[in-house]
């Protein structure tokens, strides 16, 4: 299952028929509206955030020349020109990339330890998640007190007010608003990228700051406000993740061109018109961004920021509905109800708990941040650390898989991890101020999805020890038990071994149906199986199959659909001559080694709350059965 052909196909069906053109536009309208939106507060927190900064000549230029060389180092050459690179099967992010160096370099103790790494760079994710809505609408929306510091009031209510709108469409599907993402967008870069221009041409000595020398004269002038200052000049490119994240949708080469000849530069333009500003008016510091433009076009401004803002929303919230799906079909989280919102495209999807929690969550970080200023001091944490985390992953691909010259990687790898280390340490300076939260988001979330991983692992072990070999099974009871007309199909995650439901079955109905099969759902670590590759059949005797589907991490699962297709086994199968069989766990918790108590009694909760697998695999409601039995872990 690792042949070209699969990936090629699965690449296909991702990004055909659209053009490379056409799929760069829709690119600038999902991609980058959280990197885009960044000009609205990034510049700002660089000198009044918890470091305050004077507004000279020496620090302007420093803060410009460092946001120069950030996001050409970090964003252009780090992920667009070399992580975008690590596609698996033509997916990106932190999970695909774990699945692809899992699949392609196996190994033990390596792989335990980049596993914890996937998983905490997923955990951190889910607090970016969180972060971006607010910080972003509230900083959209903070442009009213600018038009008129009489609407002060009106910034808390009428974010809330967006957000709530926003977490409440998501049922509806991206599909039609997606639509409009990438023109508005397209708009909004046009006009950051003028309202740069029109400052730049009254200061042009600006443009002096791309030379790396004010940035080094800034850190040696101060480098204890210098180091402090990184923690918020890497707001400038909080998500960069997305350009990695998103490349299922869009490919590899549509996202570098829209960053390198649209995005980008649009970015610099409106920064170094920012910093032009501020070499004429120091006092503008108190929200450069909207000041750059006059009083009449401001209020128009803040509703295009605005909308800018509520697309970079639904980016990230997109994408902690697509993660979570990986999550769950990888192990490292229990079944949930997944909606898909689109017929047409399998990516659109809605998971209602993820939802409700992160609207919750959201809603609560503006009440009790209550502005964009002390939100950013949260940020840049979780960004930072889900860097550094696919960094390390990056030169473990690069040294197992791709096997780079060793010289070479350790070269690039230094110069990475000393730009992506400075900037974490920076950020953890800001954990009082409000970093403690996604790190406490990061920690909870990584609890859940290694509690889930572990527990189930445990969960498979004790299952397959005390598991009869199917051959003495098969010959003790195929000719012993009464046989009925019709199919059963007893669901199993073990691939050797009698499930426990058929034991239990034959133990209180005593018979056995005409036809047996013995479905395991695999689940490869790679995006997308073709059809072809998708069903195994062996034949175990005596009207017994043993059958294996196969499915990608980002692919629906429809077992019924799929049954019907299954050949060598007998006559196709009818669903209403078929019974489901399905094995319900109670677990006890033991003193064998294992997990902690409290992580037993976790990860049973979390069984007990996860959706039924008649519901997860979509199986008809009137032909299961579910069985019970115990398990000590």
């Amino acid at each position: 299952m690792s042949s070209d052909s699969t990936a090629t196909t699965a690449t296909a069906h991702h990004h055909a028929p659209q053009g490379t053109t056409r799929l760069a536009v829709g690119a600038i309208g999902v991609v980058f509206g959280d990197i885009g939106t960044s000009p609205l507060y990034a510049l700002k927190e660089s000198f009044t955030g918890h470091h305050k900064l004077v507004v000279d000549q020496l620090h302007i230029f420093g803060i410009m020349s460092l946001v120069f060389w950030t996001m050409t180092l970090i964003v252009t050459v780090k992920y667009v020109l070399l992580i975008l690179r690590a596609d698996n099967r033509g997916e990106g992010g932190s999970l695909a990339l774990l699945a692809l160096i899992s699949r392609l370099s196996p190994g033990t103790e390596r792989a335990r330890y980049l596993t914890l790494l996937g998983v905490l760079a997923t955990g951190l994710f889910f607090g970016d998640a969180i972060i971006t809505p607010a910080v972003s609408v509230l900083s959209a929306v903070e442009g009213l007190t600018v038009v008129d510091s009489r609407l002060a009031s009106f910034v808390l209510p009428g974010s809330i007010g967006i957000l709530i709108g926003l977490f409440l469409l998501q049922a509806r599907g991206s599909a039609r608003v997606g639509a409009l993402f990438a023109p508005i967008m397209l708009v909004y870069f046009v006009v950051i990228s003028v309202m740069g221009v029109l400052q730049i041409l009254h200061r042009p000595d600006v443009l002096q700051a791309i030379n790396p020398y004010w940035a080094w004269s800034f850190l040696a002038h101060d480098p204890k406000l210098a180091f402090l200052a990184l923690g918020s000049v890497v707001l400038s490119v909080t998500g960069a993740e997305a350009l990695y994240a998103d490349m299922g949708h869009f490919g590899r080469k549509p996202i570098q061109i829209s960053w390198l000849y649209f995005v980008m530069p649009a970015l610099l333009l409106n920064y170094f018109g920012q910093s032009a500003l501020l070499l004429g008016n120091p006092a503008a510091i108190a929200n450069p961004f909207f000041l750059m433009v006059p009083e009449a076009v401001r209020l128009p401004l803040v509703f295009l920021a605005t909308m800018a803002t509520v697309i970079a929303s639904q980016a990230v919230i997109s994408g902690a509905f697509s993660v979570t799906q990986q999550a769950v079909q990888l192990g490292l989280l229990p079944r949930m109800k997944i909606n898909h919102t689109s017929a047409a495209a399998a990516g659109q999807i809605y998971i209602p708990i993820i939802n409700w929690t992160l609207m919750a969550f959201v809603i609560l970080l503006v009440l009790g941040f209550q502005s964009s200023s002390n939100l950013a001091s949260a940020y840049g944490i979780a960004v930072t650390g889900t860097m550094l985390i696919t960094t390390l992953m990056m030169v473990m691909l690069e040294l197992t898989v791709w096997k780079w010259n060793r010289w070479l990687v350790i070269a690039s790898a230094t110069v990475f991890l000393t730009i992506d280390t400075a900037y974490f340490a920076s950020n953890l300076t800001k954990i009082v101020d409000g970093g403690w939260f996604p790190l406490l988001v990061g920690a909870i979330a990584f609890t859940f999805l290694t509690t889930w991983a572990r527990g189930r692992k445990l969960m498979q072990e004790r299952l397959r020890e005390s598991a009869m070999p199917m051959e003495v099974f098969i010959k003790s009871a195929a000719t012993a038990a009464t046989r009925v007309a019709g199919t059963a199909v007893f669901m199993t995650t073990a691939p050797t071994g009698v499930p426990p439901a058929l034991l239990h079955n034959l133990k209180h109905n005593k018979v056995l149906h005409d036809r047996i099969m013995i479905l395991t759902v695999v689940i490869d670590e790679v995006p997308f199986v073709s059809d072809e590759d998708r069903i195994g059949v062996v034949n175990l005797g005596s009207n017994f199959y043993r059958i294996f589907i196969r499915y990608g991490f980002m692919q629906e699962i429809d077992i019924p659909a799929v049954l019907k297709k299954v050949e060598n086994c007998g006559p196709k199968l009818k669903m209403m001559e078929t019974s489901f069989f399905l094995s319900r766990q109670t677990l006890l918790a033991s003193d064998r080694p294992g997990m902690a108590l409290w992580r037993e009694h976790l990860f049973s909760w979390m069984m007990r709350n996860a959706e039924s697998a008649m519901d997860f695999f979509k199986l008809p409601t009137n032909r299961v059965v579910e069985l019970g039995s115990q398990v000590e872990i």
